[in-house]
């Protein structure tokens, strides 16, 4: 079945999750600045944070589909339950933010970044293991920022037993290193306009 469908209803899902999460933001009492670096100062920063991650699933969700335009039932579950760990996004950034970086939440934030990035890991491995899935796995290769962003996951939630606001620099560069353009599929594509079912991936 076309995947249209699928993207539709995870973009939508996307927009509510960004959505719930600035509605989260605390409002400043007061109308200076100093009103807004203390109430909505770190509120802010976690917001950025976490809405910089929603946008690189996005971009790469878009891009993942562009390469296998159908799916099958599998792809569906491993779909929702991307969905699922990105629908924590707000519940986790907003206890980060209203404990001010403590223990716990510190924890609670890494592992759902972490389970978020297997989550799109095994849909990834899903789609690759279908028919016509030999595109995903020539386009996406070693995937070696696949295989350290966990890594940094882990190190994060690690560092965070240690000093809580340490377990931000892992998480901050996991999201700086997925910043940086990813041009494999772009490549791939350009590469392979005469391929079977390029005109419907594009």
């Amino acid at each position: 079945m076309s995947s249209s469908r699928l993207e539709a209803f995870s973009d939508g899902v996307l927009a509510i999750v960004i959505t719930v999460m600035v509605l989260g933001l605390a409002v400043p009492k007061g109308d200076g600045w100093a009103d807004l670096l203390h109430t909505s100062g770190l509120g802010l920063l976690t917001y950025l944070l976490s809405f910089v991650y929603i946008g690189i699933y996005w971009n790469n969700h878009h891009h993942l589909f562009q390469l296998h335009p159908t799916v099958s039932g599998g792809v569906l579950w491993a779909n929702l339950h991307l969905l699922f760990w990105l629908s924590l996004y707000p519940f986790t950034t907003a206890w980060l933010t209203e404990t001010r970086v403590a223990l716990v939440p510190t924890v609670v934030y890494g592992l759902n970044l972490l389970g978020a990035a297997i989550a799109y890991s095994i849909l990834q491995n899903t789609m690759a293991r279908q028919p016509g899935g030999e595109r995903v796995r020539e386009a996406f290769g070693r995937d070696l920022k696949g295989w350290v962003s966990p890594a940094l996951y882990v190190l994060g939630i690690a560092l965070a037993f240690i000093v809580p606001w340490l377990a931000l620099l892992p998480f901050i560069a996991v999201a700086i290193i997925w910043l940086v353009p990813d041009r494999r599929v772009e490549r791939y594509l350009k590469a392979h306009q005469d391929a079977p079912g390029e005109d419907d991936a594009a």
